[in-house]
């Protein structure tokens, strides 16, 4: 008896998806709820697994092709899987070859081209996958010559070579005069954020206002208190979570720069969701913390940390990425000194952090060293005037170099 495997239910939302992987190749054998591919929406990554056990005897929809929810887009064969599992030869296997099922059919064609086993990489995607990035890195590794031959030439079909089932329709790999090219469809979240940001940029009045901050104060407090969180949370104490609770006070000072434009209405928003920008392989993600008025730190540090794990492996849920009423961007992370965001649409307004660096300053007419950070907010002007917009960021910096009124609510 054959099963059909159709695309499941898609998110509110989403009209349609695409085929980011196959886990599995046709005439693979699998167990019911077994994952046998990743779709991929302009949001969210769906697992879709097996609807029974048997043999996946047809594959109908390649990777990065299109797809609606109920499409037919593999069949499994119930009846076949003890015969296939017998008949096929051993030392032609994937595993036997050192090949991981939950590579891609590229990764897999460029390891067995290169003749590296698999347990000599360590995947850097999802549940462990070895991405094509990751063979790169261990191609660069060897000899120079084996490198450039490894990555830059096609090699010639060997005659025992096995067929690749399910090959990418549209990666390409070139070389010219000895400069290597490799041309990848755009992903789908990739693409999402493209035309979000290019939506932020045309129909927002975009501008930015700076200001430093004297982390001092805040540093301390994480120094004195880090060791008995840890032991009372089980997680560390971070700065993000000062930066939540700070701009949330100043949120509900300026209510403007918490509200957002709608059809040439101002909506008020009298709650504080607040999205954090999470760097993931497939891009920038910014799920949302709800109700951060009524977080405690702990609470922050463990929910950014939760999603953070998650957008790395492709889990965050639909839900998770929807809404917020203003973001923070941590560029400081990657060593960023000074930037100007961009708006998340509908938002009105993005805070945009920074290296934390010891520089001097003058305090009460003495030079001293202190830990500073620049801040940028930047904001809608159709909604956000110029003097709300530094009002709002100084009051974060009085904030931050005054923690102890974050928590006195002053």
């Amino acid at each position: 008896m054959t099963i059909e495997v159709r695309v499941p239910q898609l998110p509110e939302s989403v009209s349609d998806a695409s085929i980011a992987a196959w886990v599995v190749n046709e005439g693979d054998a699998v167990n019911a709820e077994d994952n046998l591919l990743e779709l991929e929406t302009d949001k969210v990554v769906l697992d879709v697994p097996a609807p029974a056990s048997g043999v996946l005897v047809e594959i109908r929809a390649q990777q990065g092709d299109v797809v609606l929810a109920g499409d037919v887009i593999g069949i499994i064969d119930e009846t076949a899987g003890n015969q296939t599992a017998t008949t096929a030869p051993s030392g032609d296997s994937q595993e036997d070859a050192g090949v991981p099922v939950s590579a891609s059919p590229s990764v897999r064609k460029t390891l067995a081209e290169n003749e590296i086993a698999a347990a000599e990489i360590q995947g850097s995607g999802k549940h462990g996958r070895i991405l094509q990035d990751d063979v790169a890195n261990h191609l660069r590794a060897r000899t120079p010559a084996t490198a450039s031959a490894s990555v830059t030439q096609t090699p010639q079909p060997a005659a025992q070579t096995k067929p690749q089932t399910n090959p990418p329709k549209t990666e390409q790999a070139s070389e010219t005069e000895g400069r290597p090219e490799r041309r990848v469809p755009m992903t789908r979240l990739r693409a999402r954020i493209a035309e979000r940001l290019l939506e932020a940029q045309q129909t927002a009045a975009i501008l930015t206002t700076f200001n430093e901050v004297d982390l001092s104060e805040v540093s301390r407090l994480r120094r004195k208190y880090q060791e008995r969180f840890q032991k009372s949370h089980g997680i560390k104490l971070g700065f993000m979570s000062f930066f939540v609770k700070a701009a949330t006070e100043a949120l509900k000072r300026y209510p403007e720069v918490n509200a957002r434009i709608d059809n040439g209405d101002i909506i008020y928003q009298g709650y504080y969701d607040i999205g954090v920008a999470v760097s993931s392989e497939r891009g920038l993600v910014v799920p949302i913390l709800r109700n951060t008025d009524s977080m405690g730190n702990a609470d922050i540090e463990k929910a950014i940390a939760d999603y953070a794990s998650r957008a790395r492996s492709g889990h965050l849920e639909l839900e998770e990425l929807t809404g917020g009423t203003f973001s923070i961007s941590n560029g400081g992370i990657f060593g960023s000194m000074l930037s100007t965001p961009i708006i998340n649409p509908p938002q009105s307004a993005i805070l945009g952090m920074h290296k934390i660096q010891e520089r001097p300053v003058a305090i009460d007419g003495e030079v001293v060293i202190r830990p500073m950070m620049y801040l940028a907010l930047s904001y809608d002007h159709r909604l956000i005037d110029g003097q709300s917009a530094v009002s709002f960021l100084v009051k974060i910096k009085e904030l931050l170099e005054d923690p102890a009124s974050l928590f006195l609510e002053l």
